[in-house]
């Protein structure tokens, strides 16, 4: 058993953890239980906006800037075995000091360490909450507060950062790469495959748009020393209508991991002739842009680590986050949070409560000085 005070920690997480949130627009009830925690818990103003997002404020007289604590109540769809035998609920359980089940690491455990630190904290300007929903859906919610006007000057998210520099620490990530989602379509003309002369073999074209990218370099950059490497692969191809005829239409997946400032250039792509590039998706990375904020936060998780655990680093989280939006908006910020790579989105999902217990302290001493003095 843990002795630093976790009992809340690990009851709060659960009681999130089982209200299912993984259909598109049915985070309510997750979202209630963090609204009604809050407006029990706190003196916070606590509301619910049009998207389903949870808001709050502490207000302070002193001015200085607003910082953020960030999080999202919606998941993936849960695997059979993460569902309770009545089907209404999703099953959370602790064994061998881990919180087992789905949205356990992604992310309502960083959740309620981030609700217990915002209402712990003793902030000398304004501090900011916010849980947004549909994160998981490309994040609709954080992109909905954005354009509604929600723009703190930092802000701490709480996806998952331990474990990319040394097991066991609490890392904290000042870049992620984004992601673009890229269609390529290949126009041709049908004829009988006995004939292929007399038709345009889309199939063929889309191979040649395929062999470009493939000599395509993706950007790279550098945020605050650390090396931001993009990505570009072909995930998906399909094509044709029949053994026996030129194929008139194909179409290409393209996944793209973006880095803070640049994106691949498909001009390319689209000068093969019948084809079309297409985005779809466009998830915007993130780059720390205040350094003080992030030595702040890796202060902070110097600080709760549990002596000769290692040391907390600055890291590059490989995956896209509501932590883009805002950073596209304006807002500074890093991700830190407890869920290790390999754990989100897993039928075996699961964070550690020491890890959880970590971040609540980090939360807390970053709320109350978020640019280290």
């Amino acid at each position: 058993m843990t002795d630093d005070g976790s009992e809340e920690l690990v009851a709060l997480t659960s009681d999130l953890v089982e209200a299912p949130s993984h259909e598109a627009g049915g985070e309510r009830e997750a979202g209630d239980r963090v609204a009604a925690w809050l407006r029990a818990e706190t003196d916070a103003a606590v509301r619910r906006d049009d998207h389903g997002n949870v808001l709050a404020r502490r207000a302070r007289g002193a001015s200085g800037p607003t910082l953020a604590l960030v999080g999202h109540h919606d998941v993936v769809a849960p695997a059979e075995r993460q569902t309770a035998a009545d089907g209404e609920r999703l099953r959370v359980e602790r064994r061998d000091e881990r919180l087992h089940g789905r949205g356990t690491a992604d992310m309502k455990g960083a959740l309620a360490a981030a609700m217990l630190a915002f209402r712990d904290a003793d902030p000398a300007t304004e501090l900011v909450f916010a849980s947004f929903a549909a994160e998981e859906q490309g994040g609709l919610g954080a992109r909905a507060a954005v354009e509604d006007g929600f723009a703190p000057d930092h802000a701490v998210v709480g996806e998952g950062s331990t474990g990319y520099a040394t097991p066991g620490v609490t890392d904290v990530a000042v870049a992620h790469r984004g992601r673009r989602a890229v269609t390529v379509e290949a126009d041709g003309e049908a004829a009988h495959a006995s004939e292929p002369g007399a038709g345009a073999n889309a199939v063929y074209r889309a191979c040649d748009a395929v062999e470009t990218l493939r000599d395509v370099d993706p950007p790279a950059t550098t945020v605050l020393g650390q090396p931001v490497e993009g990505r570009l692969t072909v995930t998906e191809i399909e094509g044709g209508s029949g053994w026996n005829v030129v194929p008139e239409r194909c179409t290409v997946t393209v996944d793209e991991r973006t880095v803070p400032g640049a994106r691949t250039d498909l001009a390319a792509v689209a000068d093969v002739e019948g084809v079309t590039a297409r985005v779809d998706q466009d998830l915007p990375p993130m780059a720390c842009t205040d350094e003080r904020l992030a030595t702040a936060v890796v202060d902070a998780a110097s600080a709760a680590s549990a002596a000769g655990s290692g040391t907390p680093e600055r890291v590059v989280k490989p995956h896209a986050t509501d932590a883009g939006r805002l950073a596209a908006a304006g807002t500074a910020c890093v991700v830190c949070g407890p869920a290790e790579p390999g754990e989100a989105h897993t039928a075996t999902e699961s964070v550690s409560v020491a890890a959880l217990a970590r971040c609540r302290t980090v939360y807390r001493r970053v709320a109350e000085d978020p640019r280290g003095g």
